[in-house]
């Protein structure tokens, strides 16, 4: 069962269907389902923006210390298609989680610091570390940080690296790296 709502170019671009197979219910926009409720009440969007990328053997970065952007060459999963290469774009205007989680290899204990950051169109969020603390270079360690950004349409956001001092020995670990995020509200 349906209602479909249209106009003279298209008369069902819009639509309302429930399925009597599952009980389900969807909500059409421009031609594409754009949500469902299952028969239990779970909602899902198959078109909200979300996005899980890690670096792939080819993206690694390996002996880096000056200011560079990390690339992410494996696309787990980039619902909506708003991810490419290091950059996410928002597609609309909104609040949107963003996650940074990297496993360094080769933290350089004689650098004055590592500094990290998710920079956005409006503002960035950072992550740093001292490594002198350190008795001898860690082999590997994790950076972990995330942040609620408000982001306009077509604002980007990727991570950025900066090393003041040391060695250029940082690896970015291929293996438990990853960015994500999606639509919050």
């Amino acid at each position: 069962t349906r209602i479909a709502f249209g106009d003279s170019g298209d008369n069902d671009i819009g639509k309302i269907v429930y399925a009597h197979s599952d009980n389900s219910m969807a909500f059409v926009t421009n031609t594409a389902e754009a949500l469902r409720i299952s028969s239990d009440g779970a909602v899902t969007k198959p078109l909200q923006p979300a996005f899980l990328v890690s670096p792939s053997d080819a993206a690694a970065q390996n002996n880096i210390s000056s200011t560079t952007v990390i690339t992410f060459g494996d696309e787990i999963f980039d619902q909506n298609a708003d991810f490419s290469g290091y950059t996410f774009t928002a597609p609309v205007t909104g609040k949107y989680q963003l996650n940074a989680s990297l496993r360094l290899g080769g933290l350089d204990a004689d650098a004055n610091y590592h500094f990290f950051q998710i920079e956005t169109s409006n503002r960035n969020y950072q992550w740093i570390i001292d490594p002198r603390a350190f008795d001898a270079d860690a082999v590997y360690w994790p950076a972990a940080w995330s942040a609620l950004a408000d982001m306009d349409a077509n604002d980007t956001a990727y991570i950025k690296f900066y090393q003041d001092g040391g060695a250029n020995q940082l690896d970015i670990e291929t293996g438990g790296s990853f960015f994500s995020g999606f639509l919050a509200c």
